[in-house]
């Protein structure tokens, strides 16, 4: 039978794949911001909430906070680069958003598969050359500079849509990208597979969740029961495949909610199911929705154990904007 040997839990923050020197350029949008989600619901401007914090965190949002925070969140991305080799995996299935890369708002499904052939990417910086510099080497880690293709795994795929049909899980299928430089696939898998896979061409799987775009965004409850169904639907197929799962993206940005991070972490390691269905959808939208990727996973890796965890806030301005950049790993208990 086929098994599910590894979770991976990563962020996917433009931060780790530019250099630290680059981060206080990449702050300097913050800073026009008009729209921040917070995790209790409101939306406030970025001048808003300095106003109301007071410019709290200035003394982290600096050069040399910047270099320390880079090099922690690198050596935990070469941890679980180094776990996903010694997994000796047949397929990884990527769980991540689509951020109108392959989708746009004329079709975003609240959940699709894709079973083509190969992983195509859209090459962000050929389409749009007038990027600001961060934002263009940020696409290099994305492998969105260039149409760059990479192996999926067409069968897996096809076998996990007919068993998550048969489990009364109506999904979208994507089957192929007829044209790159239009619609291709974006940064949540681009990255896995730069970052993480590196020259492994392991195959890829894809399953699209719609976190950003309203009103068909799954609630949490939903995406760990989704998860469940991928466990039992992945875990009943003949063969000896070993599969492993990531949940890419998160955690709280663009406005870092550390007691949000650390209380979604904690569930994960507990395996407390109810505490992470029951997190408040309002408080999971714009990038905090990420968040529902690693639900998803969560629900789908309940016969493994969290073995490994890393969190790093990271505030680039005084007003505590950024990401809570967050590294998790589940293995067996024997592992």
């Amino acid at each position: 039978m086929a098994q599910i040997v590894l979770g991976i839990g990563t962020s996917h923050s433009p931060l780790l794949a530019i250099e630290p020197g680059l981060w206080a350029e990449r702050a300097q949008d913050d800073l026009r911001k008009k729209e921040l989600y917070l995790a209790d619901g409101r939306v406030v401007t970025y001048d808003e909430l300095n106003q109301e914090v007071q410019g709290r965190y200035a003394d982290k949002a600096v050069p040399g906070n910047f270099e320390k925070q880079a090099l922690q969140a690198q050596q935990a991305l070469d941890r679980l680069a180094a776990t996903i080799a010694e997994a000796d995996l047949d397929a990884l299935v990527v769980i991540g958003d689509d951020q109108e890369e392959l989708f746009t708002k004329a079709h975003m499904p609240a959940m699709a598969i894709y079973n083509g052939a190969e992983v195509v990417t859209h090459p962000k910086n050929e389409v749009n050359p007038n990027l600001p510099g961060w934002y263009q080497e940020a696409n290099k880690g994305y492998k969105m500079d260039a149409v760059h293709r990479h192996p999926a795994a067409p069968e897996l795929a096809s076998a996990l849509i007919d068993g998550l049909i048969e489990a009364g899980v109506d999904i979208a299928v994507a089957s192929e990208v007829t044209n790159p430089h239009s619609a291709g696939f974006g940064h949540a898998y681009g990255f896995v597979i730069d970052r993480l896979c590196g020259e492994r061409e392991i195959p890829i799987l894809p399953v699209m969740l719609n976190t950003y775009f309203p009103p068909n965004v799954p609630r949490p409850s939903r995406c760990y029961d989704i998860g469940q169904a991928i466990a039992k639907t992945l875990n009943a197929l003949p063969g000896s495949e070993r599969i492993g799962i990531v949940a890419s993206g998160g955690l709280t940005h663009f406005a870092v909610d550390e007691e949000l991070d650390t209380t979604v972490i904690s569930a994960l390691a507990a395996g407390d199911v109810d505490k992470l269905r029951s997190l408040p959808p309002l408080g999971l939208r714009s990038g905090n929705s990420e968040i529902l990727n690693w639900i998803m996973a969560a629900g789908a890796l309940t016969d493994l154990t969290v073995t490994e965890s890393e969190y790093i806030p990271v505030h680039r301005t005084p007003a505590g904007t950024g990401i809570g950049l967050a590294f998790l790993t589940w293995q067996s208990a024997q592992a």
